[in-house]
Parts: structure tokens; C-alpha cells; sequence
């Protein structure tokens, strides 16, 4: 089978829960002292549920105690529809977004972070993987990986053999 032959989500970039932490960690540590008031930030914010672990690692690393989440659906099973929000962060907490991170694990094609900034277009944006097609919805990441790379998070996984990616001759 040639490459072109492949299907997306057959070209895998494996993340490990000590990646996706160490990952994390350093997303923490390139917005430390980048926010608006003195370099604080006032609340981190989830977009669920990949950004979840993610925004748990950062707001331990930022000390930030306030943590809300944003819930939006963008896939249906691996095909991408539109976005639509399921559930808001408290209102009075995020205003117009200042002071905010929005926190997710990877923007695809931009969807969802362009709905979630057009909710909170003073917000910081903030995930630990970026494809291409997304990248310019986000104001921080940490690894950019090709569009046509299919993630594989450690909480969709199990342990378990994998065929390497030029056959097994």
C-alpha cells in the first residue's frame, strides 16, 4: 500500500500520557508571565473533552485555580461537521475573554476555535498540537504536525500491537 493509498487516520502520530504531560508542561511554560494583567491570567477554560488534561496540567503549572470548561462538538465519530456549543463557561467569568486561556489538545481545521472566538475574541488560545489548516486560530501551540496526520490521544487508546508504518519486510 503506497502512502497516497492510505487513509488519514492510518498515517498516526501516537501520544503517550508522559508526552501528552510533558507536552502540556511546556505549553504552560512558554504562557507563563504572557498574560494580560502583570502576566497573569485570570481563568483557564477546556474545550472538551481533549483539552481537558491538557488545561488540568496547565492551570497545576500556572497555579491557576479558577477552571471552567467550554464543551463543543465538531466531530461526529472521525468525520468533522459543523461546530456547535453543547455548554458555556460561566458568563460573568468570561466577558470578552480577557485574561482568559482557552485550552485544547489540537486544532484540526479551525472549526471549533473559531466558533469558541467568536464567543471570546479577547481570549488567549492555546493548544499543545496544530495542523496547518488550523494553526491561525491559535496563538500558542507547542508541535505542529502534517494535516493528514491522524492524532492518536493516550485516553482513546489501548495497549496493543501497531503495524509499522513501511510493512514488516
Amino acid at each position: 500500500m503506497s502512502a497516497k493509498d492510505r487513509l488519514p487516520h492510518e498515517k498516526g502520530f501516537h501520544i503517550s500520557w508522559d508526552q501528552i504531560h510533558r507536552d502540556s508542561r511546556a505549553l504552560a511554560w512558554r504562557l507563563d508571565g504572557q498574560g494580560p494583567n502583570d502576566g497573569a491570567w485570570r481563568a483557564v477554560v477546556a474545550i472538551t473533552r481533549g483539552g481537558m488534561a491538557p488545561a488540568m496540567i496547565v492551570s497545576r503549572e500556572l497555579d491557576i485555580r479558577t477552571v471552567d470548561t467550554i464543551s463543543v462538538r465538531s466531530y461526529h465519530h472521525q468525520d468533522q461537521g459543523e461546530a456547535e456549543v453543547l455548554k458555556a463557561p460561566d458568563t460573568e467569568l468570561m466577558g470578552d475573554g480577557t485574561g482568559i486561556l482557552i485550552i485544547d489538545d489540537l486544532v484540526d481545521s479551525g472549526k471549533t476555535l473559531e466558533l469558541v472566538r467568536a464567543m471570546y475574541p479577547k481570549a488567549h488560545f492555546a493548544t499543545v498540537y496544530a495542523k496547518p489548516k488550523g494553526r491561525p486560530m491559535v496563538d500558542t501551540f507547542i508541535t505542529e504536525v502534517s494535516q493528514d496526520t491522524w492524532i492518536f490521544f493516550p485516553w482513546d487508546m489501548a495497549l496493543q500491537y501497531v503495524e509499522p508504518y513501511r510493512g514488516t519486510d
